[in-house]
């Protein structure tokens, strides 16, 4: 294994660059610590993309801003499950389904940590519908085609955090869940991509959603409906799934729209997803579209 944990990031010293490295404190939440303005250093790295980091070059850089792990052209089409935890399935008044729910995002969703804004579109904005949902990210790092379940994880790069952006209006309009979850920025991920093989047993990472310091979501990822690797086999059945691919697993229970009273999402608000350990805090704070 090349790395634990990697951070694609803007450098305070030269913010026309963008590096690729390892945080130097194996055990720092960098999304908490850069929301809370503290100085984090990096291991930087040869490579440009997390799909091929290189090697350490021997030089650190400090953190001025948190990107995106991937970039759009890498992720290609975002795979999403739906209905994926069990509490969850049981708060939206749902059967517990027998193969997973899988709806797209397009690339354009893909959106970066704080400080950059989370955008609630005019479209939602309308019906105040906007709302959160915490999920953990895989990463694949080798194609993928007709895998079974025993060598999924053989396809598998890493981990990061996502917050799926849904406008529930216009989700419970439909009974295709593509138009309501698909509006530009609704999939930022981060803040680290943390390798597979840091992550032993994805049942010990622990999830939580906060808006504004509260915590909305609290789940063990042992509440997951359908594991990583069969997620990886079944999303690969008949297509190709290339390198950067990005597939979000499903949130647990404690969604916005099922809260009473209901807890969406307004401009000014903070979401944090938490997964713990090794991934931290994708801190996001919402802004209306102009």
């Amino acid at each position: 294994m090349g790395f634990q944990r990697l951070v694609r990031f803007v450098p305070k010293d030269d913010e026309s660059k963008t590096l690729l490295g390892e945080p130097v404190d194996p055990t720092l939440d960098i999304g908490l610590a850069v929301r809370d303005g503290k100085d984090v250093s990096v291991s930087v790295y040869s490579g440009t993309s997390v799909l091929s980091p290189g090697a350490p070059t021997g030089t650190t850089a400090v953190i001025s801003r948190i990107l995106s792990p991937l970039v759009r052209s890498e992720v290609g089409t975002i795979r999403c499950i739906g209905l994926n935890y069990k509490k969850h399935a049981e708060e939206a008044k749902m059967s517990i389904p027998d193969i997973p729910t899988l709806f797209l995002k397009p690339d354009t969703c893909l959106a970066d940590p704080w400080p950059a804004p989370t955008i609630i579109p005019k479209h939602t904005l309308a019906s105040d519908s906007a709302d959160y949902e915490s999920e953990l990210a895989i990463v694949i790092g080798k194609e993928a085609k007709n895998v079974s379940e025993a060598d999924a994880l053989d396809h598998v790069l890493g981990y990061t955090a996502c917050n799926d952006i849904s406008s529930r209006a216009s989700q419970f309009a439909q009974t295709q869940w593509c138009y309501s979850k698909g509006f530009d920025g609704a999939c930022p991920i981060g803040p680290v991509l943390v390798a597979k093989e840091a992550v032993e047993d994805v049942g010990k990472l622990h999830l939580r959603g906060l808006k504004n310091g509260k915590v909305l979501q609290d789940s063990p990822l042992t509440d997951l409906i359908f594991s990583v690797a069969q997620i990886v086999s079944f999303v690969s059945q008949g297509t190709t799934l290339q390198p950067g691919t990005l597939i979000i697993t499903g949130t647990p229970a404690g969604v916005g729209f099922a809260k009473k009273p209901q807890e969406l999402l307004h401009e000014g608000d903070e979401f944090i997803v938490e997964i713990l350990p090794h991934i931290g805090s994708l801190v996001n704070v919402m802004k209306n579209e102009e």
